[in-house]
């Protein structure tokens, strides 16, 4: 238990630096004030542009990576058990994804956790890395809606872990049973997490009133 709030600690940490936060003062503005007043890519790219949007995406999906990195590099020993290495990745990602959602510097008021989520997955299998671009590039392109490819994404996340988990395939190949439900469980609450963070996004959607995204040019919504 011990291992699992210390990962999840360092994630939060990691998860403080707010890439589109910092970027807005850079330039004199707090991302938050402006479009969605959301911390996350999809508002930088509608309000500062596609470079700006693409730095905030890869800086956040970094973040995580780095942290799965520091919290293996505290507690990998030879001896530890192959399914505690997962463990680990699984606390540190999340932690990773409540700091970037909730940073406490910022009131509580961050992102939503998409770019964390993506960097979540690239540590995890790189099958579920092939299958994630192909859902939520696939969607994107086709609608244009960043809102329901992210959601789908989360929602495939979800869906392959349970799956893995139970059949061991790939990344849970060493897991135990109890390992993968706790797999399972904590996949779930990010998953809800990110549904609950969107519902506003859902609504719109449902209303066909969400605004489309594109990468062409800068500002460019519909």
């Amino acid at each position: 238990m011990t291992m699992r709030i210390v990962c999840l600690v360092i994630g939060y940490i990691f998860g403080l630096f707010q890439t589109s936060y910092i970027l807005g003062r850079m330039h004199g503005i707090d991302i938050r004030d402006y479009g969605s007043g959301n911390a996350g890519t999809t508002n930088m790219l509608r309000t500062m542009g596609t470079k700006a949007g693409l730095i905030t995406f890869f800086c956040d999906v970094l973040k995580t990576i780095a942290a799965v990195i520091v919290c293996l590099a505290i507690f990998y020993r030879r001896d530890v058990n192959p399914e505690m290495l997962q463990i680990i990745k699984i606390y540190a990602s999340a932690g990773t994804i409540l700091g970037h959602n909730f940073p406490f510097y910022l009131g509580f008021r961050g992102g939503k956790g998409i770019a964390c989520t993506a960097g979540w997955i690239i540590t995890m299998d790189p099958y579920m890395v092939l299958i994630g671009l192909i859902v939520f590039f696939g969607i994107f392109f086709t609608t244009h809606y960043v809102s329901l490819g992210s959601l789908t994404l989360y929602i495939t996340f979800l869906i392959e872990v349970i799956v893995m988990g139970a059949l061991r395939l790939g990344y849970f190949r060493n897991i135990t049973a109890a390992g993968a439900i706790e797999c399972d469980i904590v996949t779930a609450i990010f998953c809800g997490m990110a549904l609950y963070r969107h519902r506003a996004n859902i609504v719109r959607l449902i209303q066909h009133t969400e605004k489309k995204t594109y990468l062409s040019k800068k500002n460019r919504t519909a």
